[in-house]
């Protein structure tokens, strides 16, 4: 690779972080020199942690792992790229379904910044999970252990013991 400074980005609404967002995320450390979790604020989505809740999560998840780091950002993940001066957005694939998608985006992405889309598949044992499907599963009482990190399921048990409190 030479003298090239490679500096990546990992945009999600992380909502909250998954063993399969964990395994990209170590997987995509070894491809570039930095690698930054962009915790994205989406007004369409039912938000159970706060952008600075999940930043914080994958802050403890990521100690000691060189060169990632985690910030939220707000607005187009192509300007909060430029901000950033990343060439690349790294993105995991679960299936067919996401590969159409992320495809479509990937192609808008290069069209309208010039900004490369990496595409990690995610590990088989990943591949049926996402962040809407665990908060579904805690809202119910299910088990997750295998799914989040420790810290992660802590949270979230705390966070819907809270909630079923509140509707008692």
């Amino acid at each position: 690779m030479g003298d090239k400074f490679v500096r990546a980005i990992f945009p999600g609404s992380f909502d909250p972080i998954t063993n399969g967002h964990m395994d990209v995320v170590r997987r995509g450390m070894k491809l570039f020199d930095e690698l930054i979790i962009a915790v994205g604020r989406s007004p369409i989505k039912n938000q159970l942690f706060t952008p600075a809740e999940r930043v914080e999560m994958i802050a403890e998840l990521i100690e000691g792992l060189p060169g990632v780091s985690v910030e939220s950002f707000e607005g187009l993940t192509v300007e909060y790229a430029a901000r950033r001066q990343a060439s690349v957005i790294l993105r995991g694939l679960r299936s067919l379904t996401d590969v159409q998608y992320e495809f479509q985006l990937a192609m808008t992405n290069r069209a309208v910044a010039g900004i490369e889309t990496v595409f990690i598949m995610t590990s088989e044992q990943y591949g049926f999970t996402s962040s809407t499907l665990i908060r579904e599963i805690a809202s119910l009482g299910g088990d997750l252990a295998n799914l989040i990190p420790a810290g992660v399921h802590r949270r979230l048990e705390g966070r819907f013991s809270k909630l079923r409190d509140h509707h008692r």
